[in-house]
């Protein structure tokens, strides 16, 4: 198995980070588990059928087509 050759150095590894912490919080898949609605958040809400059965998920964690 071949080794990543390539290492963020301190600063690089925090500039990434906060990148991701900026778009974690800016941009949630939210799916309703009770009427299965599904929507793009800011922040972690309940859905607008009133269920608090709400799946949330980064929406950097889905790749590009």
């Amino acid at each position: 198995m071949a080794e990543n050759p390539f290492q963020f150095d301190p600063a690089e590894l925090q500039e990434w980070q906060q990148r991701i912490e900026e778009a974690n919080r800016y941009n949630i898949w939210c799916h309703c588990r009770t009427c299965h609605k599904e929507w793009i958040a800011s922040t972690y809400v309940i859905c607008s059928c009133g269920s608090k059965n709400v799946e949330h998920i980064a929406c950097w964690q889905f790749p590009d087509d």
